[in-house]
């Protein structure tokens, strides 16, 4: 870190003392100070920024209840260390970092980098592609620590651990919080082995995170994931509330739960419970046993579209959907854009959906995977589409990914049942289609002059 980056720190962690003292009235001012330091180009961030700053500003928006809800029920030295970790670190001062790497070496350079610490899982769920592995794969405590010291020398300061269960290596998870205190960690969990001793451990490290899969009410949840889960998921979120200690929600979306998991009802049980977000992700239909007629339909996609942003505007909880929020970021984020993917196995993947790859940790550094066939043929080909609600490479544009593994020789990642992309992107070709023109007549929509945002 430069001495500008260290000077640039000291200050933000000086304002973030007023808001320690008085957080209710000391907000705006602590925004007066990122906005001091964090400067006017666009690698600081300044519409999201404003937009941060007229919510702070309305007592009466459902945002502002959510952060003023956040700072009176999370325990003080955690919610200090996410300032420091996810907004200062992994963007005011990583971001410059990454801006300057992908520069200089002509590649994508990604924000946050997702990890498979193990394929075993204590669950079996119906449909989990993460299950297709097996229990046989582990990446070692020292192979994950190597990726994320590498992945700090690129200014990349939040990892995200997906599975498998990731807490299946709970232990070690905690180690690497510990050995890299200034990173924010979060973690993709089923939520079954979070108890009294783990939330005490994620209070102690402070930079830990779960995102908790629920896949609706009780008998959803248990009819995919097995009898009693439900209850499971529940007391460990009494557990993580108890301690004052912050979560969210991970949610699928298919044509078959959609209505529920995005209801009044359930939502507003999330946030009885405590959550802070919840990140929507529609069905994909990976691997050799997946089912295409689980995918939503354009309706039922465009409702999801729509309802999200309801939410967003009503509700004191932050959504976000992974498919259908492509025109906040620019289409793609894959392929070392904004993340990419490393498996149990220690295959670097574009995509957490998307397994195919020609590099693996344990052969070449992350610098040279990012800079590999793959990754580069996402990196000339984004965006995609200049339709960002059309974003991804195999779901939307199928003949493209289907192009790209061709030309590069990627080869498919999953260790069960290796799937051709042929495969894959023949399931996709009539949802890309049947999807096209909803997705044109939103998109038009959105960005006609007179209702432009």
């Amino acid at each position: 870190m430069g001495i500008q980056e260290r000077v640039k720190k000291m200050a933000l962690r000086t304002a973030f003392s007023y808001l320690e003292k008085d957080p209710e009235n000391n907000m705006l001012k602590l925004l007066d100070w990122v906005d001091k330091l964090a400067g006017e180009g666009e690698e600081s961030f300044p519409s999201q920024r404003a937009a941060f700053r007229k919510v702070l500003e309305d007592p009466d928006n459902n945002m502002n209840r959510l952060i003023r809800a956040i700072l009176q029920e999370t325990d003080p030295n955690v919610l200090k260390a996410v300032f420091e970790n996810f907004f200062l670190n992994a963007n005011i001062i990583g971001w410059p970092i990454q801006e300057e790497m992908r520069s200089k070496y002509g590649c994508n350079i990604p924000w946050a980098i997702l990890l498979d610490p193990t394929s075993a899982c204590n669950l079996r769920c119906t449909g989990c592609w993460a299950a297709e592995y097996g229990n046989k794969l582990n990446l070692t405590l020292d192979e994950i620590d190597g990726v994320i010291r590498q992945g700090k020398a690129l200014g990349v300061y939040m990892y995200i651990y997906t599975g498998g269960e990731p807490l299946v290596r709970k232990k070690d998870l905690i180690t690497l919080c510990e050995r890299h205190s200034d990173c924010q960690f979060l973690a993709f969990t089923n939520a079954t082995l979070i108890d009294e001793a783990f939330a005490d451990d994620m209070l102690r490290v402070r930079n830990f995170m779960p995102a908790i899969s629920l896949e609706g009410f009780e008998a959803a949840t248990d009819g995919r994931r097995g009898d009693g889960v439900y209850q499971k998921v529940v007391r460990a979120m009494a557990i993580l509330r108890e301690k004052r200690l912050p979560f969210g929600i991970s949610a699928c979306y298919t044509s078959q739960n959609l209505d529920s998991i995005s209801s009044d009802a359930f939502i507003d049980q999330l946030v009885e419970w405590g959550a802070r977000f919840i990140w929507y992700f529609h069905y994909m239909p990976v691997g050799n046993d997946a089912v295409p007629a689980l995918l939503p339909s354009p309706e039922q996609r465009t409702a999801m579209y729509r309802r999200v942003r309801q939410m967003r505007a009503e509700k004191p909880i932050f959504a976000m959907d992974f498919q259908n929020d492509g025109e906040y970021v620019g289409g793609c984020i894959a392929g070392g854009r904004r993340y990419l993917h490393i498996n149990a196995n220690g295959d670097a993947d574009p995509c957490v959906f998307i397994h195919y790859s020609d590099s693996n940790i344990r052969e070449k550094t992350l610098l040279d995977c990012l800079r590999g066939p793959i990754f580069m043929a996402y990196h000339d080909g984004q965006p995609f589409d200049e339709n960002h609600l059309r974003p991804c490479p195999m779901l939307e544009n199928p003949q493209l990914l289907r192009e790209m593994v061709h030309r590069t020789g990627a080869h498919s990642t999953d260790m069960q049942s290796p799937e051709t992309v042929d495969h894959l992107c023949d399931k996709c070709v009539s949802y890309s289609e049947c999807w096209r023109g909803e997705a044109d007549r939103l998109w038009n929509e959105k960005n006609r002059p007179e209702t432009a945002v």
